[in-house]
């Protein structure tokens, strides 16, 4: 069976994919272990090299899925960045490209960053990204056009 990307408005990586047992295998570099590949996993992973590659994240602070409880509810969030201090600063949530990003999809981000309480929501798929600066203190948030590199955050 022959893999066929989704071509995203995101960088190109040259992934390591692999076809096992008729299902295809992408390599995640950070947890340096084979996922099933998914279209939200594609997203996952280059949304992943862009803040390495692109905006200068280092590696060692980009969490993959970790957990979270929410309403007393077990939940993952997609990506969790962290600054040098160990503290959390953004919260990223991958969808399918087919997957429209909308109110109900941003308001599932923000739920999950109500536990983190990141200043940086961005919500990908891998098509259209929205990123948003968020003031906890003052309860507001705002629509930035393109996401900042590491150092300026």
């Amino acid at each position: 069976m022959k893999f066929t990307p989704t071509v995203l408005n995101l960088p190109e990586h040259p992934f390591r994919i692999t076809l096992k047992d008729n299902q295809h295998f992408i390599f995640d570099e950070l947890r340096k272990k084979h996922l099933v590949l998914s279209p939200e996993e594609w997203v996952r992973q280059h949304f992943i090299q862009h803040l390495i590659k692109d905006k200068k994240f280092p590696r060692s602070l980009i969490q993959i899925e970790g957990g979270l409880t929410l309403n007393k509810l077990q939940k993952r969030t997609d990506i969790v960045v962290f600054n040098t201090s160990g503290q959390r600063i953004m919260v990223v949530e991958c969808k399918a490209p087919h997957v429209k990003i909308n109110q109900a999809v941003f308001d599932q981000a923000a739920r999950y960053n109500s536990v983190h309480k990141t200043p940086w929501l961005v919500v990908t798929n891998g098509l259209v990204h929205c990123y948003a600066h968020i003031d906890h203190v003052k309860e507001t948030f705002l629509f930035v056009e393109h996401l900042p590199e590491y150092q300026q955050l």
